[in-house]
């Protein structure tokens, strides 16, 4: 009996260890969590239309996707996502089965199988130079050797196989300073042209034979005034280009060798012109366009060289590619805005004054502008030709426009977000109830029959269909209404189109987008970028009339000395409440722990000559700010100058105009690191509203450690200037790692450390007490995690837990930055298999519950790690305390066990961030991961302790108690019989 009690014993010790993991019941997939594909704003497109096989477009994008988009539906075949720094150049269809990319600037070549996406060869081209790449790929189906694909890139041309990827020759050019703009290769000849510009005053053009690439002739000429570099090609020998004042156009012939040019003024072109034009993009025969201040012109060149202007269209224009209908036949597609609708024309190259096809198309305004469109023909039933287009729009969504009509949309613009925030739903009216009763009394009993068939795993594959049906249909995880548990929010991402949308975190499906009309272009503001998005107003219980607004910041350009864009929206109505531009710049934006009467929360602002600026702008705010004035610090980082730097705020600024809401700020300190040693790479602090439930921390033998909780710790990762590059790009005795911890309010330093023979990148995290980063150690050629915990020695008298129970401690004493901390570090660093992309950690409401990390691997998943695998207190052989404590035995690597990837079998493309919500039930945590895809799913680290599980069969539980019931009185009777046929014995 003892052994099996102390078996007992041990099996349950082992089961209180077991690490939680993630994995989910086929029946539960898309009821916590769900995923979205997007592919970003297209650069590319190629249609493949065969009569055989599937409809469908090649596309690339600015995220340095390539794509097969379904024709019919918009719906994804494949999509192939390249690595950051490998962006794409160009893309083809070759010998109608092959998509062909270009990309890293014309050194990479790839064949990519059509209908399967499945990569046919790769070719590395190199070349001395960067330069412009061209992409050309021979329209002939024939596959043979001589069916070749020619590149331009780094600074050579080459010809490569389309059937097996080798090269088959390659041609320098003599001058290095020999800038390409066109290549040039009839269908029908065996010569290729290569023409552009050495430095701003000579045309050059190379012909090279088609099939070796020996160079056959060399011409130039020198032209006064100049090239701008815009070029468009209106016949095989005949080009157009803007002089350098982008005042003059110069129609360049080079026909047979001999070089000639025209200049025509466009003054001469074009009435009231000023200012400077631009060159629109076209491969047009005998036709280009020219943008001006006014109006786009578009002007026809004739064989003489003799530029007339044909049309000119005074609303925003864009025009397609070039499209054969025909053997002498080539058609284009001009687009323009009219109102709140655009204008599709058709047109053939050789007739302006009559149209293919003329439409009229009613788009949402909040797309914006058309940006570049792709046509596409078909052959209707009548035998008349019909066309498409593919319009690519302002806020990076993806349209087909056919008949007149959408026939999909694709809100591509959400692969490219910058920023997140949250927002809570709306209460549920008193009186109103949203839930509804949708089943009989047949179908309830039905549903929970299925249910306990499911959980005595007796369902079958069309019950568990059933099952998962019923619960998405009864889950009330998409209402409009918050919940208690706090799961239904609302996403609030802004992305680099500018444009803001709202998510719904039950099913991830878009409630409003607003394209912010205070971050488009105008004349004040040339280049408008947004920044990011903060929480701006949250009103709560006592004043739910508002609605909670988030403030959005942006740039009048690039650099942190732009002026800045402030916008205001309602997040329940996706309305842009208020918008103004500000009269300085924004480097640094700051939300301060304070709200005003109206729950507005006050924020901070630090411009490029680091003045502070206090938003709102009402005297309240300054009278809250004012009480909290001496309070405030903040830092700056110049990675580039190696410094960090601490800033308080003094008096108000000095200028001839008093300003109540601007402050002058003073240097408290800064710390210089030496620049020949030392190259700042990562910095991290915790996050402004982490809670942190306790200070204490009771460990083995009942004694007490206090970790050392500051909102004003730094971590600061530095590394030798040799291995700031790559990994790999120094020695092992070149490099290494320095962390540091510093104190933003003092700029003391309470922790460093140095890891020899490591480099980045570094990616940490921190929260609470501790700090988790990940780098490379080239000794061992390994990725490692290391963790640093800071625990405070000046509450280390406080060791009786009976003390801390009964709260007679000095844990409410007030701690200052100024007072010299007594404070011990516990480190310890572990092997890691992956690489990774961004690191962070699960928060709660209350931080009762165990923190988890969140890893976004190379491999584009999110894995969920208990903390207590970052121990730095493990050990080989624990102690028996130890082991009660929960403390793991320490092994050299991280485990990566498959169960905790908390994006499944899912993929988030290319990952760039990871951002955690607490729920309101203390058990769970909401995750948002974004990439050019999205995620998104609840976690309970700790398990479900305060809930039941949404999937627990209520039917079993009272089928269960009525057995019980039953089962007693059956038992009660028969006892009875029992003992009164006794007592008659």
């Amino acid at each position: 009996m003892a052994m099996a009690i102390r078996s007992l014993l041990i099996f349950l010790f082992i089961l209180s260890l077991t690490v939680p993991t993630f994995s989910l019941h086929e029946d539960q997939v898309g009821l916590m969590d769900w995923h979205q594909k997007y592919i970003g704003k297209v650069k590319h497109a190629v249609f493949q239309t065969q009569k055989t096989g599937r409809k469908r477009v090649l596309v690339s994008t600015e995220e340095n996707a390539i794509a097969s988009l379904d024709l019919r539906h918009g719906e994804i075949f494949w999509r192939h996502v390249l690595g950051a720094n490998d962006a794409i150049d160009g893309i083809d269809i070759a010998m109608t089965k092959y998509a062909i990319t270009l990309s890293s600037g014309g050194s990479i070549l790839r064949a990519w199988n059509l209908p399967d996406g499945q990569m046919v060869w790769e070719s590395f081209l190199q070349g001395p130079i960067d330069s412009k790449s061209f992409l050309f790929v021979s329209t002939s189906s024939k596959v043979d050797k001589d069916n070749t694909i020619l590149i331009f890139g780094k600074g050579s041309l080459h010809a490569v196989s389309s059937i097996h990827g080798d090269i088959v020759w390659k041609t320098d050019f003599p001058s290095e300073s020999f800038e390409v703009q066109e290549v040039i290769q009839h269908h029908d000849g065996n010569t290729i042209y290569v023409v552009g510009f050495v430095g701003s005053s000579q045309f050059d053009v190379y012909q090279i034979n088609a099939k070796n690439g020996e160079l056959l002739k060399h011409d130039s000429a020198a032209v006064d005034g100049g090239f701008s570099g815009e070029v468009s090609l209106v016949s095989r020998a005949k080009l157009v280009v803007l002089d350098a004042a982008r005042s003059t156009l110069l129609t360049i012939s080079f026909q047979s060798g001999e070089i000639s040019f025209q200049k025509t003024y466009i003054s001469d072109l074009v009435e009231d012109f000023s200012g400077i034009a631009v060159i629109l993009p076209s491969k047009l025969t005998g036709l280009f366009a020219v943008k001006t201040n006014t109006a786009t012109a578009f002007i026809s060149v004739s064989s003489e060289g003799k530029l007339e202007v044909v049309d000119k269209i005074k609303h925003a224009t864009v025009i397609s590619n070039v499209l054969s209908i025909s053997e002498d036949q080539q058609a284009f597609a001009l687009v323009r805005h009219g109102g709140n609708d655009i204008h599709l024309n058709v047109k053939q190259v050789h007739d302006w004054n009559s149209d293919l096809l003329k439409e009229r198309i009613k788009l949402d305004q909040q797309r914006g502008l058309v940006h570049k469109v792709f046509i596409n023909n078909y052959v209707r039933t009548d035998k008349s030709h019909g066309f498409r287009a593919l319009i690519v729009m302002e806020d990076h969504s993806l349209l087909l426009l056919q008949q007149g009509e959408v026939v999909w949309s694709r809100e591509d613009g959400l692969a490219s977000i910058i920023g997140v925030t949250t927002s809570e739903l709306p209460v549920e009216k008193e009186g109103v109830s949203v839930a509804k009763v949708e089943q009989n009394l047949f179908e309830w009993l039905k549903g929970h029959m299925l249910k306990v068939k499911g959980t005595l795993m007796l369902a079958s594959a069309e019950d568990v269909a059933a099952i998962q049906g019923m619960r998405l249909k009864s889950s009330e995880k998409s209402k409009m209404i918050r919940d208690h548990n706090g799961f239904r929010k609302l996403l609030i991402v802004l992305t680099k189109s500018r444009k803001l949308f709202a998510l719904h975190t039950g099913d991830g499906r878009i409630v409003w987008s607003l394209l912010l009309n205070s971050l488009r272009q105008t004349e004040a503001c040339k280049n408008p970028t947004g920044i990011n998005v903060y929480q701006w107003q949250v009103p709560h219980h006592h004043a739910m009339d508002e609605n909670p607004s988030v403030l959005v910041v942006g740039r009048c350009r690039a650099g942190t000395d732009a002026p800045g864009i402030f916008s205001y929206v309602d997040t329940y109505t996706g309305k842009e409440l208020k918008s103004f531009g500000l009269d300085h710049s924004v480097a640094q934006v700051m939300p301060l722990p304070l709200t005003d009467s109206t729950e507005q929360r006050l924020h901070l602002l630090i411009d490029a000559n680091g003045q502070a600026h206090l938003y709102p702008r009402a005297p309240e705010a300054v009278a809250i700010f004012q009480r909290e004035f001496s309070n405030i610090y903040w830092y700056s980082v110049e990675a580039d100058k190696g410094v960090i730097k601490g800033h308080g705020l003094k008096s108000n600024c000095d200028g001839e105009v008093a300003d109540n809401y601007c402050f002058g700020t003073r240097e408290i300190w800064s710390i210089v690191f030496p620049s020949e040693s030392e190259k700042i790479i990562s910095t991290v602090t915790r996050k402004s509203n982490e809670v942190v439930h306790t200070q204490a921390k009771v460990i083995a033998d009942q004694d007490v450690m206090y970790k050392y909780i500051s909102k004003n710790l730094l971590f600061v990762a530095t590394v030798s200037p040799k291995a700031s590059g790559d990994i790999g790009s120094a020695t092992p005795g070149e490099s290494q790692l320095v962390v540091y911890v510093v104190d933003t309010v003092t700029g003391r330093i309470l922790h460093r450390m140095t890891h020899h023979g490591s480099q980045g990148p570094v990616h940490a995290v921190f929260s609470e007490n501790w700090i988790v980063y990940h780098y490379f150690n080239l000794r061992a050629h390994r990725y490692e995690m290391t963790v640093i915990e800071i625990y405070d020695q000046s509450r280390a008298d406080n060791k009786d837990v009976l003390k801390l129970v009964l709260g007679k401690h000095n844990l409410t004493s007030p701690i200052s930055s100024y007072s010299r901390p007594e404070v011990t570090t516990k480190s310890q660093s572990y092997y890691f298999t992956h690489s990774i992309k961004a690191i962070t950690v699960t928060s709660t409401a209350k931080g009762i519950t165990s923190k988890h990390l969140l890893i976004g691997t190379i491999g584009d998943q999110v894995l969920a790690m208990d903390k207590r695998f970052f121990d730095p207190r493990r050990s080989v052989n624990p102690t028996q305390s130890e082991k009660e404590e929960g403390i793991l035995p320490l092994t050299d690597s991280l485990p990566i066990i498959p169960q905790s990837y908390v994006t499944h079998s899912h993929k988030v493309e290319g990952l760039r961030g990871i951002v955690t919500v607490p729920a309101k039930l203390e058990s769970n945590t909401l995750v948002f991961t974004y990439g050019v895809d999205l995620f998104f799913t609840r976690l309970a680290p700790s398990r479900t302790y305060d809930s039941l599980t949404e999937d627990f069969s209520y039917a079993l539980l009272l089928i269960t108690i009525v057995a019980l019931v039953v089962a007693i009185f059956v038992t009660w009777v028969l006892s009875e019989k029992k003992d009164l046929s006794d007592k008659w014995r």
